[in-house]
């Protein structure tokens, strides 16, 4: 027999529903369960396989490569493509630190102007919002050129040749700061911003203390979008740097790839100069993408959980 309740009003409310053997419709058996399991495990290691293939051929001597094709395992064991990336006389070691420093200032500098920039324009009593909005909007729609962005970088703020030139023209972009306003309007919300400036917390206290652990999921995306466009950006680096010192790895490996080619393409020209079997082609290009990569895959586990928390703030309301 159905059992009913006592509503608020004194009341009997609806019945109790017997609690019969039925499963429930959102929940999935163990078998499915495992199955779903071993499809996902399966479609990752799909994934893995190139990035696999491509470690493997980086280390596979080079002759072999070009007989045997690319395999699961080297037929022939070679580190010349590394020993060439890295050998006496090469500037990849100095492009690779160069890299790394305007990389790490570049995101610091890009979540600091970012989220100082969009604060503001979130906040509904900010009295120039609209105007600054629009500024930064407007240079998504139109540039000033390239001679301009060239004599502006060069003749005005004189970063060529330095490390500046690598990061700084970079370290900011108005989609961010449209990205971040909306995360700030849609996270933190004004109740927790106006009961601490009635507890005598000041804007940057209210800031640093309160808005900035509520909005660390978009500025880690700030910080992954600004740390992949700085690192991938050789752009730069072909505009504004003469010195080689101060080459970025990507225009590096740019220039010595070219270098290969031109060599490969007028060996015959230079008998007895160029060794074409001791010359990497194939390998170098793996060990290439090997060594500029990496870096980048191991960022994403640590950016991963400010992406999950910022898929689920929001999702229960108190």
């Amino acid at each position: 027999m159905e059992k009913s309740i006592l509503s608020t009003s004194g009341k009997p409310g609806k019945p109790l529903r017997k609690v019969t053997g039925k499963r429930d419709m959102l929940s999935i058996s163990p078998t499915a369960n495992s199955i779903l399991n071993a499809g996902f495990i399966f479609f990752s290691l799909l994934t893995l396989i190139p990035i696999w293939i491509v470690v493997i051929s980086s280390i596979t001597k080079e002759s072999s490569l070009a007989a045997n094709g690319y395999r699961l395992w080297p037929e022939e064991f070679s580190v010349a493509a590394y020993k060439f990336l890295f050998g006496q006389g090469s500037i990849v070691g100095i492009a690779y630190k160069n890299t790394l420093i305007s990389t790490v200032a570049g995101t610091v500098l890009a979540v600091i102007s970012v989220g100082l920039y969009a604060y503001p324009l979130s906040r509904p009593n900010f009295k120039f919002k609209g105007f600054f909005t629009f500024y930064a909007f407007f240079t998504m729609l139109f540039s000033g050129g390239l001679v301009s962005y060239f004599m502006v970088m060069r003749q005005v703020l004189n970063i060529n040749d330095t490390l500046w030139a690598l990061f700084l023209p970079s370290s900011f972009s108005a989609f961010w700061v449209i990205v971040m306003t909306t995360f700030y309007r849609a996270n933190v919300p004004n109740e927790v911003i106006e009961s601490a400036r009635m507890d005598g917390a000041g804007e940057w206290r209210t800031l640093i203390q309160i808005v900035v652990p509520l909005a660390l999921p978009g500025l880690a995306t700030v910080a992954l979008f600004a740390a992949i466009g700085i690192w991938n950006n050789f752009y730069n680096c072909l505009l504004l740097v003469d010195e080689a010192k101060y080459y970025s790895l990507q225009f590096t490996i740019y220039t010595t790839l070219n270098n290969i080619r031109f060599l490969l393409e007028n060996a015959e020209k230079m008998p007895g100069i160029v060794n074409l079997s001791e010359l990497p082609s194939e390998t170098f290009r793996m060990a290439m993408a090997v060594v500029t990569v990496g870096p980048i895959i191991f960022a994403y586990p640590f950016f991963q959980r400010y992406f999950i928390r910022g898929l689920t703030i929001g999702a229960v309301k108190g």
